[in-house]
């Protein structure tokens, strides 16, 4: 039962930290290294460097900068882009670290699925972000991040207190994915569509082999006059 119990828990924790890396990675890495200071968990060898104060302080002073950039309409989205960068390889490298001492290959593939775990979850909180952009009012803006925040503590004390009930949710979030992601590439297309024809559409480019118009036959001149007598 104990090797159950620890099977399910590093399953969780390992998909728990590559979820909430695609979202907002320095939540996860201030909560992780808050929980692990103080005793609230048992972090792999792994992950015992997010309980350095210097980690900890260092994620939390970006959170903040996040913040604020992440309830910035425009901004945000500029962010999310720059952070495609950060988020998901951060991911991969939680989620092998989370799996513990294992085998080398255990560890390879633990951080490929927390690699494309984070990116699948900071696909869906970038590719809303754009949609949800194109609200004149910010408060749209403001309660998605603030929803994003608060989905990323929950997620993780789940993940820690209630492994089995996070790995529940985790399913039901891939098969949300599954169903939401085409639908915002495809909100997407037509936003930079409408975007294109606002700024003008490009003329159609005319064919090489059209063939000329045809020029209008010469009319007939009536000849006024009595006719010829042979």
């Amino acid at each position: 039962m104990d090797a159950y119990q620890q099977l399910i828990t590093t399953i969780a924790l390992t998909m728990g930290v590559a979820w909430a890396s695609g979202i907002n990675l320095y939540a996860t890495i201030a909560m992780l290294g808050i929980l692990g200071s103080t005793g609230n968990i048992d972090l792999p060898t792994q992950l015992l460097v997010v309980q350095d104060p210097l980690v900890i302080g260092s994620a939390a002073i970006m959170y903040c900068v996040e913040f604020f950039a992440d309830k910035t309409p425009g901004l945000d989205t500029g962010w999310d882009a720059i952070h495609s960068f950060i988020r998901i390889p951060a991911g991969v490298m939680l989620a092998a670290g989370a799996v513990g001492d294992v085998s080398t290959p255990l560890v390879v593939a633990s951080g490929i699925l927390g690699g494309t775990i984070s990116g699948v979850s900071h696909s869906i909180k970038a590719g809303s972000r754009v949609l949800i952009n194109t609200s004149p009012e910010p408060f749209s803006n403001w309660t998605a991040s603030v929803l994003e925040d608060v989905a990323v503590i929950a997620g993780i004390w789940t993940a820690i207190n209630y492994p089995l009930l996070f790995i529940g949710l985790f399913i039901l979030f891939i098969i949300l994915a599954i169903w939401l992601l085409p639908k915002i590439m495809r909100g997407i297309i037509i936003l930079l569509k409408k975007i294109r024809g606002f700024f003008g559409a490009t003329p159609e480019p005319t064919s090489q082999y059209k063939q000329p118009a045809r020029a209008n036959p010469p009319k007939k001149i009536k000849r006024i006059g009595p006719p010829d007598r042979k």
